[in-house]
């Protein structure tokens, strides 16, 4: 698909931007974090050059309030650069991409491709097209294989939790008391990294529904859906607590959602213990 070559050739320019781009800019974005410069510079190259293909009907990415429109009959949703925070520590960060057959705001259960683009030691893709998962190693805007069909390993090793331990729900806590006993910590601040470690090796990761945010951080529309594409498309399961985020209804273009995503046995005992 034309996307994934568009924004497989715009990752080494997002890169190669970082540097001198890790200063706060003076807005907040429309959920209300603040954004860097990179946020805004990623968001520019992406909206500029996904717009420009014929495919692509309209583009909205959780920097912008609304949503771009133009013609074509696929609409991209996308978080230009998840983690950004990661930036300043000098952490991996990424590229989170949606394309749905439906305007936004759009289920889940619409999305026909999804990617995410992981800026780590080396630069990947991973991607869900077609009922299958394929990781790509990105050089100089081209994508050469170097995983196909890729699945969960069936041995679960890792776990990463989001949210203050306090901010917790009692539910939450006490199943990531039993899970801490079972897998190793991996958390790194950016989704995309720690959902990269669950494919990799197997696990669960969740941003949950927090005390003071039961709807948690993560927007469904740029984060929640793609992600539990790809979770669900490598074998995986996903879940806001109680079903699949690809089934959830969208309400909003910034939608907040608890997000969960890993092996589908760990996702099963989390709805048991939530439910």
């Amino acid at each position: 698909m034309n996307v994934l070559e568009t924004v497989a050739a715009t990752a080494p320019d997002i890169r190669d931007g970082l540097p001198e781009r890790r200063t706060y800019a003076d807005e907040q974005n429309p959920s209300g974090d603040r954004q860097l410069a990179a946020d805004e510079y990623a968001d520019e190259l992406l909206c500029e050059r996904l717009l420009a293909l014929d495919t692509v009907g309209s583009y909205a990415s959780e920097e912008r309030e609304a949503v771009v429109e133009d013609d074509g009959p696929y609409h991209v949703a996308c978080d230009p650069l998840d983690g950004s925070s990661n930036l300043k520590s000098n952490n991996a960060m990424g590229t989170i991409v949606g394309v749905y057959d439906e305007p936004l705001p759009a289920p889940g259960t619409s999305l026909v491709t999804s990617a995410y683009v992981l800026f780590g030691p080396i630069t990947t893709m991973v991607a869900a097209h077609e009922e299958t998962v394929t990781e790509y190693l990105v050089q100089d805007g081209d994508r050469t294989v170097l995983t196909e069909d890729l699945t969960l390993p069936d041995d679960p090793t890792v776990y990463g939790f989001g949210g203050r331990v306090p901010d917790w729900p009692d539910d939450f806590a006490g199943y990531a008391e039993t899970i801490e006993q079972e897998l190793k910590l991996r958390y790194g601040g950016a989704m995309i990294g720690d959902v990269n470690q669950v494919l990799t090796y197997g696990g669960v990761f969740a941003y949950p529904g927090l005390e003071s945010a039961p709807d948690g951080k993560l927007r469904l529309q740029f984060e929640g859906n793609p992600v539990a594409h790809i979770v669900e498309t490598a074998g995986g399961a996903s879940s806001d607590g109680t079903r699949s985020l690809l089934e959830v209804e969208p309400t909003e273009l910034h939608q907040r959602v608890p997000v969960h995503v890993g092996n589908a046995s760990l996702i099963d005992r989390l709805e048991a213990v939530l439910s």
